[in-house]
């Protein structure tokens, strides 16, 4: 799971450059979360926010499925996000 705290983010855009699935967007002054579905929990918004406003809860999602499949080599069927 993904949350951003709009009273902490500057609008920096840095979260939405770094993130590999395009979870994030930008409005006019902050970004939000555009594709929740997308998001593989790889944490690289969270690290790269200075002001602490992205947190990534890790969950059983897509990051899960990569882990098992490509790291230890336990083919499967994913997680079927597609």
């Amino acid at each position: 799971m993904i949350a951003i705290e709009d009273n902490k983010c500057t609008g920096c855009h840095v979260c939405t450059w770094v993130c590999p699935h395009g979870v994030l967007a930008m409005n006019a002054s902050s970004a939000f979360v555009a594709y929740e579905e997308r998001c593989i929990e790889c944490g690289a918004c969270e690290l790269n926010c200075k002001p602490g406003a992205v947190q990534v809860t890790k969950g059983t999602g897509c990051m899960v499925a990569i882990i098992k499949e490509d790291i230890l080599g336990l083919k499967g069927k994913g997680c079927g996000c597609g």
